[in-house]
């Protein structure tokens, strides 16, 4: 269902702003039916394992079995089936749980894992999740969220301001914020070019689009499909889900290695030196970034066979 939406509005997107002929449109429609029906709906919901995470790497556990005196770093996960942790076979590969549990182990302490993500979630969706965190503030929230927003028919700066007042809200209420930009939607095999392209550059811009807003409104951005296109790329049958679509528990084990140290630098509890610069984009995306040349092409193809 997510993908069927984001294709479809990914191919409306592209009629009206990319200068599409009637023939090409009808082209990449039959391009998006079919990337439909190889996708498929999502077999399940995702899995849940919210609760405290001890730093042996167990867990979850009732918080009454932890030592007296000793309070539990309150960590929430918001966004899209993304951060939801949609695409895993067991509890401990879900992202929530891989981060809870990372961050319990570099801060020798319990982290308390709640779950507020929802599949399907857009940026316009977010506030409510944001409603929910704030009934209880927690000390430390990640985002994952974009990858819907192709079928919120808004424009990219507007998906892009609304994470940002997310963001200013929880930052307003002290809570340290981290942002997974938008993913690489172009590195979606069943995807067929040039469809394929431009839903890699309508993400990539949403991505751009994102990191402003976050860093703007106080948050932190790490740029996922900057930093994890590449392996996606070079590694889809590893990397995805058996739907293609969805991250694998490789794939999800990836974002948390990029996602754990900015998350503990939020906080101020990184020790492992100097975070480095995040790229403001990526080679591996960039190499496959000409959509205009290629929507272009297509026209051009089009038109000489229907003469």
């Amino acid at each position: 269902m997510i993908a069927a939406k984001a294709l479809r509005l990914a191919l409306l997107a592209a009629g009206t702003a990319g200068g599409l002929s009637g023939a090409a449109y009808g082209l990449l429609n039959g391009q998006s039916k079919y990337a439909r029906r190889v996708i498929g709906p999502p077999a399940s919901e995702p899995l849940r394992a919210d609760g405290v995470h001890l730093p042996d790497g167990t867990g979850p556990v009732p918080r009454r079995e932890l030592p007296d005196g000793v309070e539990p770093l309150e960590f929430a996960v918001l966004g899209d089936s993304a951060a939801a942790g949609l695409g895993v076979d067991f509890p401990a590969e879900l992202p929530g749980v891989r981060m809870a549990r990372g961050l319990a182990e570099e801060l020798d302490r319990p982290v308390a894992l709640t779950t507020r993500a929802i599949v399907g979630t857009t940026s316009q969706e977010l506030a409510a999740q944001v409603d929910a965190a704030l009934v209880r503030p927690p000390r430390l929230a990640l985002i994952i969220v974009g990858a819907n927003d192709v079928t919120s028919k808004l424009p990219v700066s507007a998906c892009a301001d609304l994470l940002g007042d997310a963001v200013r809200r929880l930052v307003e209420a002290d809570v340290a914020v981290v942002v997974g930009t938008c993913p690489d939607l172009g590195a979606i095999r069943p995807i067929p070019q040039p469809l394929r392209s431009i839903a890699r550059h309508w993400s990539l811009a949403l991505g751009r689009a994102q990191r402003r807003v976050v860093e703007s409104a106080g948050g932190h951005a790490v740029p996922l499909a900057d930093l994890l296109s590449p392996e996606f790329l070079a590694r889809p049958s590893e990397f995805f889900s058996p739907d293609r679509f969805h991250p694998s528990a490789a794939g999800y084990e990836a974002a948390t290695a990029i996602l754990l140290p900015a998350m503990c630098a939020a906080i101020g509890e990184w020790e492992g030196g100097p975070l480095p610069t995040a790229p403001t984009r990526s080679e591996a995306a960039e190499a496959r970034r000409p959509t205009s040349r290629i929507v272009a092409g297509l026209n051009r193809r089009l038109h000489h066979r229907s003469r």
